[in-house]
């Protein structure tokens, strides 16, 4: 029986996680019964749960792929976006590689969700900030100047770490940058000016 349902959820489950609601509707039982399956197999190491009604199999997880643990760091908390050095990573603007390591911008509340090894951790802004992102193959992610912007805001505010050696900025757009900054306190505005030489 187990293998069968495991079966039916990958299956289902091609999207990288799933709730009571979608078991109960996979294997053709009740809620209440499919609320009781979740919290046996989370119990058993069958599912890995990483909030309240949202899980995954358990032995997919270490196979996740970036762009899974994206959509994965979007729904965690929403609304949010990827951001910080994690999108800077993403699109090779620093050699800084945080392995299993996901950095979000919320707008509701500073988190950290940690499961089977991978952390995601969401920095609160306020909505005056909360902009300058866009969605690529469904995920929500800032644009490569905006994720700068958003590691100069906490950094200047001394929330932040960031070794600025290993960032490559000939691959941003100075002139985003300069736009994006006009909204930032001075701190951060001074800050962005003297890093890149704006």
């Amino acid at each position: 029986m187990l293998i069968n349902r495991i079966d039916v959820l990958t299956f289902l489950g091609r999207k990288p996680f799933f709730s009571v609601a979608d078991l109960a509707v996979g294997l053709k039982i009740k809620p209440t019964s499919a609320n009781v399956l979740a919290a046996r197999y989370a119990r058993s190491g069958v599912f890995l749960r990483l909030k309240r009604d949202c899980y995954v199999l358990a032995h997919d997880w270490p196979k996740y792929t970036i762009d899974q643990h994206f959509t994965v760091a979007n729904f965690l908390q929403v609304p949010s976006y990827v951001s910080f050095m994690t999108a800077l990573s993403y699109y090779e603007v620093t050699t800084q590689v945080q392995k299993g390591f996901f950095e979000s911008t919320a707008q509701k509340r500073t988190a950290r969700f940690e499961a089977g090894g991978i952390v995601f951790a969401y920095y609160r802004l306020s909505k005056r900030y909360y902009s300058g992102f866009l969605r690529r193959d469904g995920v929500f992610i800032s644009t490569p100047e905006k994720a700068l912007v958003d590691v100069l805001y906490l950094y200047s505010l001394g929330w932040y770490k960031v070794d600025f050696d290993s960032l490559d900025l000939a691959k941003l757009d100075r002139r985003r940058i300069r736009e994006i900054i006009k909204a930032y306190p001075d701190r951060t505005r001074r800050i962005a000016r003297r890093l890149c030489n704006i």
